[in-house]
């Protein structure tokens, strides 16, 4: 090589140490994000609540927006099968019932080949009934009985 230099010495090897391996950083990286991954799905039911609390939740806010005329909201938490059936005011129809409801136990069901919450409602007049709710895209309303 020729040329000026800015150091009489010439050029060195930038590099001039025997390389190092860091098999225990890559170790690290990949053990934390296996402990993360793991950390993520224990922690999912805590933050959206178990398949039960998911259902007496839906069936809290569907029975709320019947009450107060809200056919939108209502209507958004029906499932598929139950807004194909017909229109959306036709098919909530079905729903209604005169008076304050509350929801008195939860049970696991099955609706067709899907798993479901069979959430037991009771009115203020002694009335009782039994929404299914099915997981499409959340918890969805999707059948009752009584």
């Amino acid at each position: 090589m020729s040329g000026p230099y800015l150091y009489d010495e010439g050029p060195e090897a930038l590099h001039t140490g025997t390389p190092r391996r860091r098999n225990g950083l890559l170790l690290g990286i990949f053990g934390g994000t296996v402990a993360l991954a793991v950390a993520m799905v224990v922690a999912l039911p805590l933050v959206k609540g178990s398949g039960e609390e998911q259902a007496r939740e839906a069936v809290g806010v569907f029975l709320a927006a019947l009450e107060a005329g809200d056919t939108e909201t209502a209507g958004d938490l029906l499932c598929q099968a139950e807004r194909d059936r017909g229109e959306v005011g036709d098919v909530l129809a079905g729903y209604e019932h005169p008076g304050d409801a509350e929801v008195v136990g939860v049970a696991e069901g099955r609706l067709g080949d899907q798993d479901s919450q069979e959430v037991r409602v009771r009115w203020d007049d002694g009335a009782e009934a039994t929404l299914a709710v099915v997981l499409e895209d959340g918890p969805r309303v999707c059948g009752t009985s009584g």
